[in-house]
C-alpha cells in the first residue's frame, strides 16, 4: 500500500491531491502512518512503530490502522493495489 506520487503532504498536518484539488488535514498520528507509507514501509512496521512511539495497543493499532487506509482508499489518496 502506498500514497501516490503527486500527493503533497505538509510538515503541519496537510494533504493536497493536485488531481482533485482537494485538501485534508490529519493528526500526527496520520502523519506518521502517512510518512511511512511514502517509504514503503510494510505494515507489521508501521504497526510497531506507532505503537512504540504512541503506546497504544495491537487491537487499537489494527482497528484505527484500517479505519484510517480506508478513508485514504475512499479519497483516492493510495496507488491502485
Amino acid at each position: 500500500m502506498r500514497i501516490k506520487k503527486n500527493i503533497a503532504v505538509s510538515d503541519n498536518g496537510f494533504i493536497f491531491n493536485p488531481s482533485t484539488g482537494d485538501s485534508y488535514s490529519i493528526n500526527p498520528i496520520g502523519m506518521e502512518i502517512i510518512r511511512q507509507l511514502k517509504e514503503t514501509r510494510p505494515k507489521e512496521e508501521i504497526k510497531h512503530s506507532i505503537m512504540n512511539e504512541y503506546n497504544c495497543d495491537e487491537a487499537t493499532f489494527e482497528k484505527d490502522f484500517y479505519d484510517f487506509t480506508m478513508m485514504l482508499r475512499n479519497y483516492k489518496l493510495l496507488e491502485h493495489e
